[in-house]
């Protein structure tokens, strides 16, 4: 870890873990083993997050300095920069590009968000 946070110090180590964890549930999940895009991590990755950290999901992860699906990108050729990850020719950091907006997902389509909105139309 301090070698990723000597070369790589913009994310706090709880960024790199975060997504390692991410990318352990999207491979559990598959029927079988094989490589995952930037898009699946990317969708591991928010609904981890919602899992573990609730409506506090987006705060936790802009305390560690993610606050993108980009930042998730750089996170992962980070590590696939000190050997911890490998990836294929085709992958590039342009892949988590803008997959969603924290905005949107963490707070405008929040669970708890989508019923009180439901709620309030119907009132």
């Amino acid at each position: 870890m301090s070698r990723l946070r000597e070369m790589h110090p913009r994310f706090r180590p709880q960024a790199y873990a975060f997504l390692l964890d991410a990318l352990r549930q999207v491979i559990s999940g598959l029927e079988e083993r094989r490589h995952i895009s930037g898009r699946e991590l990317a969708e591991g990755a928010c609904g981890l997050a919602i899992d573990k950290y609730g409506p506090l999901a987006r705060t936790v992860l802009e305390h560690w300095g993610v606050h993108s699906t980009d930042d998730l990108g750089d996170i992962v050729f980070a590590l696939v920069d000190i050997g911890l990850l490998v990836k294929r020719p085709e992958d590039r950091p342009e892949d988590f590009h803008g997959v969603f907006d924290f905005e949107d997902v963490f707070d405008a389509e929040y669970p708890w968000m989508v019923a009180d909105q439901l709620q309030f139309e119907y009132q």
